[in-house]
């Protein structure tokens, strides 16, 4: 009796294992020669196709930019949206040898934000040329174009690779920005030597040697300042002004003139109250004897004139 209860409940146990088998018959499979936007799904069940056009789908965009290495972006982060469940159920009812598109769609709202962060990191301010002085003689740094992004063009391509399925490399389409001040147009360049009363102009791209002329500096009481200035106002027969100083109290404006002393010509610099002029006392060219001006004798100061102009750099050194 043991032996017909015990063989009772193995072919039982076989009976409910076979009906549990009928009950839930294995996924269907995608018919042979299936694709999805060029993925072989063929054979795979649904959740396997998921998994493969999942992985198809969120490969990273590749973009690329002249000031730097190529790098990547995320589906996500460009704003395309694969339709992997859509796909799927299309490849499952469709007859062997179906090519299925992936549908996508874009977010434009998250697009337009990640072109606009591309705009604010890759954007490069253009570098206009600068003089320094080296061994006392200027030099002029190079001038470096700029780029911003052109938003829309990129965002147009972006959006060409979204729906293509594609990966790129996709160009950031960018627009040049050219330095306003470049060696080329440079203005040009005066240096004071303060101690040995000398005055140097250099011009153009290698900013080369033009003239030198004696000068007039100030008193050791007033004297010329130091540094890196450049010419602010220039006047043609200027009148003379008295500053408001105890050296000049008392003293009435001057009209142009013979006895005008600035000349002919004024420079003024941005150090204020300076300038550049002439001199009918020709005797103190050479020596320190100005109240912080620089005089020239009047034909070097109405040459100089003419060949420099408001925003020329002016550096006066101790030399």
């Amino acid at each position: 009796m043991r032996g017909v209860l015990a063989a009772a409940l193995v072919l039982g146990a076989l009976v409910g294992a076979a009906s549990a088998f009928a009950a839930d018959p294995p996924p269907p499979a995608i018919q042979p020669g299936v694709t999805i936007q060029g993925v072989d799904v063929g054979g795979k069940t649904a959740a396997e196709a998921r998994t493969l056009v999942h992985d198809f789908a969120v490969r990273p965009f590749t973009l690329t930019f002249p000031s730097r290495a190529n790098w990547e972006a995320s589906a996500w982060q460009v704003g395309a949206r694969s339709h992997v469940g859509l796909a799927v159920s299309t490849a499952i009812a469709a007859p062997a040898g179906t090519a299925v598109p992936l549908t996508v769609s874009i977010d434009i709202a998250q697009l337009r934000k990640y072109v606009g962060k591309l705009d604010r990191t890759l954007y490069r301010a253009p570098r206009d040329s600068h003089v320094r002085l080296h061994h006392l003689r200027p030099r002029l740094s190079k001038a470096k174009p700029g780029y911003d992004v052109r938003e829309r063009p990129t965002r147009t391509l972006i959006k060409h690779a979204i729906r293509a399925n594609t990966r790129g490399p996709i160009a950031v389409q960018y627009r040049r920005i050219e330095p306003q001040v470049t060696p080329k147009n440079f203005k040009p360049v005066i240096v004071i030597h303060r101690g040995s009363h000398r005055l140097y102009l250099y011009k153009g791209a290698h900013m080369r040697y033009r003239n030198d002329f004696g000068v007039a500096v100030g008193q050791p009481i007033y004297p010329t300042p130091l540094g890196k200035w450049h010419i602010v106002t220039m006047q043609r027969n200027p009148w003379w002004y008295p500053p408001d100083t105890a050296w000049a109290a008392g003293a009435s404006p001057i009209p142009p003139g013979p006895g005008n002393p600035l000349g002919t010509r004024w420079m003024g610099l941005s150090a204020s109250g300076v300038g550049i002029h002439g001199t009918p006392d020709a005797a103190s060219i050479g020596y320190s004897a100005s109240h912080g001006c620089i005089r020239m004798r009047i034909p070097d100061a109405e040459w100089l004139f003419e060949r420099v102009e408001v925003g020329t750099t002016v550096f006066i050194v101790k030399a």
